[in-house]
């Protein structure tokens, strides 16, 4: 086959004799490595392929190739689609992503406003029996010494939970206490909000599911309203396994073994796997488990020294602080 031009068409000779057509008809498909591929808009399925490069005469009356613009043509269409997704990709990254850029940002003086607001919203259901708030206070400043202006409280709520909140609060809910076998169990639990604290991660959470813009406003209005979103906030799976990460070291430096708090975990991922344990899938909705995590901490007890979180009687009466506070008593 070969191809002309003539009186402004094309000519196509081939064994099945000579056939002409108009530029109008011609329509361009696609580019290949070595030719052009064209139809004709009046014969379906019609194809020809012109060899790259065409005469001056022929390109002359072969219809515009550049159906996606420009550039595109000058790439080709499958390096400008892989361009695409990596630009896409980056795009995608960069929202991921963009929450913990932003958190720095976040004064701490808006944290803090946040965090009391979140405390006086508790009222009076923080609980202070005899002796318990202060084994809290001792246990937290043998896991974080460091850490200045924590403000760790247990209240009256029959939930298995512990939550991180702005400005260095830190709550724990009375049936947390009661699920934990030992001071050692709990050690952990408390160990990973201190880290969320340390770590920002409640500030990005914050940016993350209301947005800077709101973060930063909302002071100015409803703060109570948004109590309930901010207990449920909801970390990345890199920042819980952050927070992990530096539970486990701290309870080192602080000679308390990691191990008993894979106990904890081990019983959340049972009431993950199964329909039951209700008030253990409290916590789970806050801080999902995977069997990993408690193999993490089992794993992160190096075969020290370890000395006990509590003594006996700081320990039961942490565990009962509520219990034994006159004001929680009917």
């Amino acid at each position: 086959m070969t191809l002309g031009a003539r009186d402004g068409t094309l000519e196509i000779a081939g064994e099945d004799g000579d056939t002409r057509v108009a530029p109008a008809d011609l329509v361009f498909i696609e580019s290949r490595p070595e030719e052009r591929v064209y139809g004709r808009k009046d014969v379906l399925g019609w194809r020809l392929g012109v060899p790259e490069p065409a005469t001056d005469e022929i390109a002359a009356l072969l219809p515009n190739a550049a159906h996606y613009g420009g550039w595109i043509d000058r790439i080709g269409l499958w390096r400008a689609s892989a361009i695409g997704l990596a630009v896409s990709a980056a795009v995608l990254f960069a929202v991921y992503q963009l929450p913990h850029w932003l958190a720095p940002l976040v004064p701490d003086r808006v944290m803090k406003s946040y965090g009391d607001a979140m405390v006086g919203d508790f009222g009076g259901k923080f609980c202070t029996g005899p002796g318990g708030q202060a084994a809290l206070d001792a246990l937290t400043r043998r896991l974080a010494p460091d850490v200045k202006g924590l403000n760790v409280r247990v209240v009256d709520l029959p939930i298995v939970n512990a939550a991180a909140l702005p400005g260095g609060n830190i709550v724990i809910f009375n049936e947390l206490l009661k699920e934990a076998k030992s001071p050692e169990e709990f050690s952990g639990v408390l160990a990973h909000e201190i880290a969320h604290i340390e770590n920002r991660d409640v500030a990005e959470a914050m940016v993350r599911e209301l947005g800077l813009g709101l973060v930063l406003t909302t002071l100015g209005g409803d703060v109570a309203g948004n109590v309930h979103g901010l207990l449920s906030l909801s970390y990345s799976r890199d920042a819980e396994g952050d927070a992990d990460a530096e539970s486990i070291a701290m309870m080192n430096r602080a000679h308390i073994s990691p191990a008993p708090t894979a106990g904890f975990f081990e019983r959340l991922a049972k009431a993950e796997d199964t329909i039951g344990g209700a008030d253990m899938l409290v916590y789970l909705s806050s801080h999902p488990i995977s069997k990993g995590r408690a193999a993490a901490f089992r794993k992160g007890a190096k075969g020290e020294a370890y000395t006990p979180a509590l003594s006996r009687d700081e320990w039961d009466a942490l565990v009962d602080i509520c219990h034994n506070d006159p004001d929680r008593q009917d």
